[in-house]
């Protein structure tokens, strides 16, 4: 009987010190998600058009399941009426037969695609994929049951970012956050249109940060997506992804599926990317990319070992662009960057995504290794021409050809190992198309002639017979040859 007392007495007395060890913990380090204190931005007019300002906001803990679902339905309600529906209306063009080379282009048929968009600003910017507004001839916006056509301001590829604007004010933006102190395993809703279904919301949490999964193919990608297992499905597309306080963390983007539905992985671009991409789009109707004059990569076991290196973390110079930033600065092929202004770099992702928070003419410091020694140095990121001075994109149209060209930059150049060229940039039919000449694809010489600005490539194109030969590289730097005879 006395045993079974004591036993009693015991469990009650080990019952109240759980308690008392559970408050405790409760009060002092209450788990959940927070808001990082300097994550609220807003898009603002300035002497030199619309900026993002950041301003501070205050920590909110999430103490117990019902607090968390109460976060859930009001994240859902704050955000759900800045998403909008997409639909997008092409004309496809066939090409290639017999009809269009007898009589002309065959008449062409309007097909219909459709994704998600997220109302940035009040008075009609809203961003989306690329990929969902990509050759469309039309773009409608529905919102709260009402369509709008929309304009397109601007497009990233190299982000698979575009800029849409509508006719409207007084619209519900979204509340735009922070990602970069966004933590594995916080959770995150994903708000977009699956299925042609409207203001749709799945949760999950946050997977992995910084990934590539080399989707994106364009010379210089930046890809450090947020991986997300909240459920993302075709027409999520452009959608926002948002913390437990309705904020804008990313924008969705890709699935990692054999099926083309969701299979457990959803990658979303970190706001403070979408936040500058943007920005610029609407300033400037260009990004204003900073480059460093370097190629990274990811350091490996083998790269690892074959310069048995003594830490692993950082990013390996591979090449250095001569006379480019990173030459200037004293950084050689084979230094290791570990740090910029005093964020840890440990992969090519980290790297790229901090490097395209800045624009050409920014200063940052640069730590790195060189024969497992430390240093630094200050670098200036320049622009795709070498120079600190606002880019603007320059698309010259023929419509006698049936396509849109640009003048290849100076940065890319080197890249393709090119000294000249103009690229094909979007094919609408006639002349080009019929040549099979892919987009993306970069004339160098017509009949050995260099070619060095779209309106000579243009001029040669419509006045030239008889045998035609034009070589160039393609988007990997590979050398091509079409010959025909007009």
């Amino acid at each position: 009987m006395k045993k079974i007392i004591v036993l009693i007495l015991a469990g009650y007395l080990a019952g109240l010190m759980g308690a008392a060890t559970f408050q405790f913990f409760s009060e002092n380090d209450s788990p959940g998600t927070y808001k990082d204190p300097n994550a609220v931005h807003e898009l603002v007019s300035g002497s030199d058009g619309l900026a993002f300002a950041t301003y501070p906001d205050s920590r909110v803990p999430i103490e117990n399941m019902e607090e968390m679902n109460e976060a859930f339905a009001r994240a859902s309600r704050e955000s759900t009426p800045s998403v909008v529906f997409i639909k997008t209306f092409t004309e496809k063009v066939y090409t290639n037969t017999w009809y269009e080379w007898f009589f002309g282009d065959r008449p062409s048929q309007s097909y219909i695609s459709t994704g998600s968009g997220v109302i940035f600003t009040s008075d009609g910017y809203i961003v989306t994929n690329n990929h969902v507004v990509e050759n469309a001839d039309v773009i409608e916006v529905i919102h709260n049951k009402r369509a709008f056509e929309a304009s397109l301001v601007s497009t990233d590829p190299s982000t698979d970012l575009a800029v849409l604007k509508i006719d409207q004010t007084d619209l519900p933006n979204i509340n735009i956050g922070s990602a970069r102190r966004l933590e594995v395993g916080e959770w995150v809703l994903a708000v977009g249109n699956p299925f042609n279904l409207t203001s749709t919301v799945t949760a999950g949490i946050v997977s992995a940060k910084g990934r590539q999964i080399n989707i994106l193919k364009t010379n210089f990608p930046i890809e450090s997506f947020i991986q997300t297992d909240a459920a993302i499905n075709p027409g999520n597309s452009g959608g926002a992804l948002v913390n437990v306080n309705g904020e804008l963390v990313g924008i969705n983007t890709a699935i990692l599926s054999k099926t083309g539905s969701y299979a457990g992985y959803g990658f979303a671009v970190p706001v403070d990317i979408v936040a500058k991409i943007v920005g610029d789009l609407i300033n400037y109707g260009e990004v204003q990319k900073a480059y460093l004059g370097a190629e990274m990569l990811d350091i490996d076991q083998q790269i690892g070992k074959e310069m048995e290196l003594d830490d692993w973390n950082g990013v390996l110079v591979q090449k250095i662009q001569e006379g480019g930033a990173a030459d200037k600065a004293g950084i050689w092929e084979k230094d290791i960057i570990i740090g910029i202004d005093g964020d840890e770099i440990r992969s090519k992702g980290e790297f790229e995504e901090l490097i395209s928070y800045h624009s050409p003419g920014d200063r940052l410091e640069i730590v790195y290794r060189r024969e497992n020694q430390t240093r630094n140095t200050v670098v200036t990121l320049t622009n795709a021409e070498g120079t600190t001075s606002i880019l603007k994109r320059e698309v010259y149209t023929s419509r006698s050809l049936g396509a849109e060209f640009e003048i290849v930059p100076k940065v890319e150049r080197e890249l393709l190992g090119i000294p000249h060229g103009v690229r094909v940039r979007k094919i609408r039919g006639g002349l080009m198309s019929r040549l099979n000449i892919e987009e993306g694809f970069t004339i160098t010489h017509i009949n050995k002639i260099p070619v060095e600005d779209p309106e000579k490539l243009a001029d040669i194109l419509t006045k030239i017979r008889g045998r035609v030969y034009i070589e160039g590289v393609n988007r990997e730097g590979d050398k091509g040859y079409y010959s025909y005879f007009f």
